[in-house]
């Protein structure tokens, strides 16, 4: 068997075990350390077994990931969820389907704060349900709207995937935040279209609520701009050069600490509670990170990535078509796959294709984990499909799954956007 088929054997064997129920990073681990065994003989496979798992999450860089997953957490616990949904709530409720939009809008406004999609669903959809279920919305709308909107909490920056990609492929982490505010916008806006057009073509699914006045909203404002504004900071701080990725994130981590200080969510017990989350979610992914570090020595021992990208440069297929067969492959393994764990696992062998190609790495990072949000609402694994039914007491999997279809056309209409216009992508950066 020659190194690149051993390779391709190796890569489809992980998606075999993936799919029969072993954990990601295990799957990747196992395969890794195998097929370095197999491929340079027991000694290498020490020696990578000694090193790798120092090697792969030692860098200065990697702190970000621990201290913008402490800022989601804090950011959790500072109940800001219901603030956000009532401000939205009280300019787009009035609407006919003015609940969903609000849902979507708050899931926006506290995935950017969050970074987490799971975390803004089971948030967002705890205060958001039964606000929708009192004024009679359908719970196929609703749920789905909770779903979807979640997903916008992986793109819009801070996002921890964004941050992962970077560090991968060596991507400013900065630039790569910056790149995914407007696809970011355009997703809450293709969202909030998908449920008005449901809405309005069936009106029994979402009906009205009340209108508020202006006083009313201007407190609920005031309630929220402390939110808005570390949000600010994080993001303009890295576009003008104020500070790096990691001091960002430290400044929002102790920004959300603040926040729920003044909210009074901190105590003695809630601390211990917060720093077992973030070392359990921190300690999970880089977990990942360690796998798949096993794995992408054993894809470099097989030349498997470098074979990829000669066969593709050499094929005559247009740099589109190479694109959109990319995006199809993702699409097909999000079914199956969670983001995080997709990125880690394909990036490694995809990357070389998009640099032989040209592919501008900032464009094609925002344009992987789009990829990755669709598998989020997608049957039959999508994971927030899964967290919205566990947070909803008595909602059934096919109820949310029969109201998901809106907006992974939706998802579907942006792709197709950022994938024409790259421009809109990369007008900020440039």
């Amino acid at each position: 068997m020659s190194m690149p088929t051993m390779g391709i054997v190796g890569f489809i064997l992980t998606l075999v075990l993936i799919a029969f129920g072993l954990p990601v990073a295990v799957a990747m681990a196992v395969v890794g350390l195998g097929g370095v065994w197999l491929a340079g003989g027991w000694d290498q496979m020490v020696y990578v077994l000694g090193t790798s798992p120092f090697e792969s999450i030692f860098p200065y860089s990697f702190s970000v990931i621990p201290l913008f997953v402490l800022m989601g957490v804090f950011a959790a616990r500072a109940g800001l969820s219901r603030s956000l949904f009532e401000l939205v709530n009280g300019f787009f409720g009035h609407w006919r389907g003015g609940l969903a939009v609000s849902t979507i809008g708050a899931c926006a406004i506290f995935g950017a704060i969050c970074g987490s999609s799971l975390a803004t669903v089971a948030t967002i959809g705890r205060v958001a349900m039964p606000e929708m279920r009192r004024y009679g919305y359908d719970d196929s709308l609703s749920s789905a709207s909770v779903a979807a909107g979640g997903t916008l909490g992986v793109l819009i920056p801070p996002s921890i995937i964004l941050v992962i990609f970077g560090l991968l492929t060596q991507t400013s982490i900065g630039k790569l935040f910056v790149a995914a505010i407007i696809p970011g916008i355009l997703g809450t806006v293709l969202y909030a279209g998908a449920v008005m057009i449901r809405a309005r073509m069936r009106p029994e699914l979402a009906p009205r609520a009340e209108r508020m006045g202006w006083a009313a909203r201007a407190s609920l404002f005031g309630r929220v701009w402390p939110v808005l504004g570390l949000f600010f900071v994080v993001i303009g701080g890295i576009q003008f050069g104020w500070f790096s990725p990691t001091e960002a994130a430290a400044v929002g981590a102790f920004g959300a600490f603040v926040l729920a200080l003044i909210a009074g969510s901190i105590t003695g017990a809630t601390l211990r509670e917060i720093a077992r989350e973030t070392a359990a979610l921190t300690g999970m992914i880089f977990l990942i990170i360690i796998g798949a570090s096993f794995f992408n020595f054993f894809l470099e021992t097989t030349g498997l990535p470098r074979m990829l990208a000669g066969a593709i440069a050499s094929s005559g297929l247009s740099p589109t078509v190479v694109m959109v067969l990319i995006l199809l492959f993702y699409i097909v393994l999000g079914c199956f796959m969670d983001s995080m764990s997709m990125v880690l696992l394909t990036v490694p062998l995809l990357a070389p294709v998009a640099v032989a190609l040209n592919f501008d790495m900032i464009w094609f990072g925002v344009l992987v984990v789009t990829v990755a949000e669709i598998g989020l609402i997608t049957p039959p694994v999508g994971m927030n499909l899964f967290v919205v039914q566990a947070t909803v007491p008595g909602l059934k999997q096919a109820t949310v799954v029969r109201g998901i279809m809106p907006f992974i056309l939706a998802d579907f209409v942006r792709l197709a956007l950022l994938v024409a216009f790259p421009a809109i992508t990369l007008w900020m950066v440039s």
